[in-house]
């Protein structure tokens, strides 16, 4: 077993492809192309000031050369994140390399054609349900009946405007040396982290297999005893660290936000509620007092009614008396007034006797 350098880290990734050769080595395995040239153009360390993303960048261009011999320049954005990230950034990076004037080359070419252009994305987490540990998303040029054009492919105008890409899912290479680039990338396999240090990796060296996968190995190796790599990677866990205390403060501090958002909105729905209780009871009570003016107003009237009925009553009285009077006063007895009248004896008796 040989210890090598976690090239999950940024600093020694960063040393693993300044060397052209592990360059070509790598690049051609992932490519699936016989990469003749490779040429580091630039590389970025990102942190963007926020939490839960950390993000390196290389960009290459390389000569390719295809199976007909014929060579072809084009470039590489690679991006390698060991924390889940947003896509928003790699989508960010991707606008930069199109917009890079020095992607369009100047000689013989007046329609301002690009260089095609490959991403591949390093990932130490996994994307959604894929679970194979290299994915090839490639482009086809396809006729309105989904049929595969050949005739003028690739096309320059095409090729300037989008592109393939390439993504190793780390969590899932799980010591797999079925093929040559699956022997090439059990370098990042996680597995193999030693228990006391994650720095290093202790890595089988029996599972090689040729020059290349050895040049590969032997450049980690170096990288495992620089101090100026070790001491970077210090500083990455000290990042990381940093990172994951600032997410936990802010996990902490979101949790207590949502808290107070959720008590807040309770007592919202509370006072909402006790709202809707008053303009209830106001409504009942507005009711009510209608209710009990229009009692008022029928009460009133009943009055009126009664009052109007014994006014009534009392005229109809002193109507029956003055013709009991009068009766009286043509001579008829009480009796003849009463069978007159259709009254009771004694009451016209007592009609008499009151006046």
């Amino acid at each position: 077993m040989t210890i090598i350098a976690n090239p999950i880290y940024d600093s020694v990734f960063k040393f693993l492809m300044e060397d052209n050769r592990v360059a070509k080595v790598l690049l051609s395995a992932l490519l699936q192309k016989d990469v003749v040239e490779v040429q580091m153009r630039q590389h970025e360390y990102t942190d963007s000031g926020r939490s839960k993303i950390s993000l390196f960048r290389l960009d290459f261009s390389a000569k390719i050369r295809e199976k007909d011999g014929s060579e072809h320049l084009i470039l590489i954005e690679l991006q390698k994140t060991w924390l889940a990230t947003e896509t928003l950034r790699f989508r960010q990076y991707l606008g930069t390399q199109y917009l890079e004037e020095r992607n369009v080359p100047e000689d013989d070419n007046p329609q301002g054609y690009a260089y095609p252009m490959i991403s591949i994305y390093i990932l130490g987490h996994k994307v959604g349900d894929l679970k194979e540990p290299v994915i090839y998303v490639r482009r086809h040029y396809l006729d309105e009946k989904s049929n595969i054009i050949t005739e003028g492919v690739p096309d320059p105008f095409i090729e300037s405007l989008t592109h393939d890409t390439i993504i190793v899912q780390i969590p899932y290479l799980n010591g797999r040396t079925r093929t040559r680039l699956e022997r090439l990338l059990n370098v990042f396999d996680q597995d193999y982290r030693l228990k006391e240090n994650g720095h290093f990796l202790e890595f089988d060296e029996e599972k090689l297999e040729g020059a290349e996968e050895q040049l590969v190995v032997d450049r980690l190796i170096r990288a495992a005893v620089a101090p100026k790599v070790r001491r970077s990677m210090q500083v990455e866990d000290e990042i990381l660290s940093e990172i994951e205390r600032r997410d936990t403060e802010i996990m902490l501090r979101e949790a207590k936000i949502e808290q107070q958002n959720q008590e807040i909105e309770k007592n919202r729905q509370a006072l909402e509620q006790n709202k809707q209780e008053l303009e209830q009871n106001k409504q009942e009570l507005e009711q009510n007092k209608q209710e009990l003016e229009q009692n008022k107003q029928e009460l009133k009237q009943n009055k009126q009614e009664l009052e109007q009925n014994r006014q009534e009553l009392e005229q109809s009285k002193q109507l029956v008396c003055s013709m009991v009077s009068l009766l009286q006063a043509s001579g008829l007895s009480v009796g003849e007034i009463a069978g007159r009248l259709n009254l009771d004896e004694h009451e016209v008796g007592k009609m008499l006797g009151n006046r």
